[in-house]
């Protein structure tokens, strides 16, 4: 079984320049894909404002999406819905469909993040459903991939842009001095911002991700 997953874009018909977000949204899944290639199928857009991705786990799923997430600027944010579950691509004509329970399941997943959203859990982005006929033990890991999901999204939503790019390179392995020097700021404020916004936790749940992810 495989994570596939069905992102869009939050409150797309309220942007100014949606042209300009959706090209924000594919420079930071470029930027993902060069640092950390993880998707069999990167996200890519396929119809309005949806787009669409496999990968091999979810733990993958998910240390990916965390860095889209951090990789994108104010003002353009995307909400992902992950399935887990057999996937069967239906050829019809020169066209293959996504089709089958991991898809089924992505989407109700996004349908469940979108409805917390305006009802619980205004900060919330991500959300992971397995298929009907998942055993006992994918139920569980959903479970605890959710939880994990709902405080991930609420430091990473509550984020400024810059706090999102320091956390996105100590994810990917940049010094703090490295990032004082892009950002032009002492070594000692990129500390402080971190350490205010709770990205040591986001960072070292991103390191827990790719320990356990796919070899």
């Amino acid at each position: 079984m495989v994570a596939v997953v069905i992102a869009d874009i939050v409150r797309s018909r309220e942007l100014d320049d949606r042209a300009g977000a959706q090209r924000a949204i594919a420079s930071a899944i470029t930027r993902v894909e060069r640092d950390a290639p993880l998707a069999i199928v990167p996200l890519t857009a396929v119809v309005g404002d949806e787009l669409q991705a496999e990968y091999d786990s979810m733990a993958d799923a998910a240390a990916s999406i965390l860095l889209i997430r951090l990789a994108l600027p104010d003002g353009v944010d995307c909400r992902f819905g992950v399935g887990v579950g057999e996937v069967r691509p239906v050829e019809l004509g020169d066209r293959v469909i996504p089709e089958g329970p991991g898809w089924w399941a992505a989407r109700a997943a996004i349908e469940r993040v979108e409805t917390m959203q305006q009802r619980i859990a205004p900060l919330a982005r991500t959300w992971f459903e397995s298929a009907p006929t998942a055993d006992a033990s994918t139920r569980q890991s959903i479970a605890l991939a959710n939880a994990y999901a709902l405080a991930r999204d609420q430091l990473v939503s509550s984020m400024s842009e810059r706090t999102r790019r320091l956390t996105y390179g100590r994810c990917v392995g940049r010094s703090q001095r490295d990032l004082a020097a892009d950002e032009g700021v002492t070594q000692s404020a990129v500390s402080q911002a971190l350490a205010s916004a709770g990205s040591a936790a986001v960072v070292e749940g991103f390191f827990a991700l790719r320990a356990g992810a796919t070899p």
